[in-house]
């Protein structure tokens, strides 16, 4: 048991980077502002997770601008992707044993 806990992806232990990777595996993009909405945060606070997932190669970010008016979108990258399906599945696992 402990061993499965151990393998855990530590970059998901927090539940906004759950809750940003979420939004972003069923969407195929999300912008700055709709996360800060859904999930109820103060821009530092999003910024700083989103930096850690983008650190992590998680996310991909783009910028421009529409009508003079930057806007920042992200969405989840491959390698992203395929460790949260990995993380999720262990949750699954842990669960099941409880």
């Amino acid at each position: 048991m402990k061993e499965l806990i151990n393998s855990f992806n530590r970059e998901f232990e927090s539940r906004i980077r759950l809750g940003i990777m979420s939004i972003l595996m069923v969407n195929d993009q999300a912008e700055f502002k709709t996360l800060k909405e859904l999930l109820e945060l103060t821009d530092g606070n999003l910024a700083s997770h989103l930096a850690a997932l983008e650190k992590a190669h998680y996310i991909k970010v783009k910028k421009q601008f529409i009508n003079r008016k930057p806007n920042t979108s992200y969405r989840a990258s491959k390698e992203g992707r395929k460790a949260f399906a990995e993380h999720l599945k262990l949750l699954e696992k842990f669960l099941k044993k409880q």
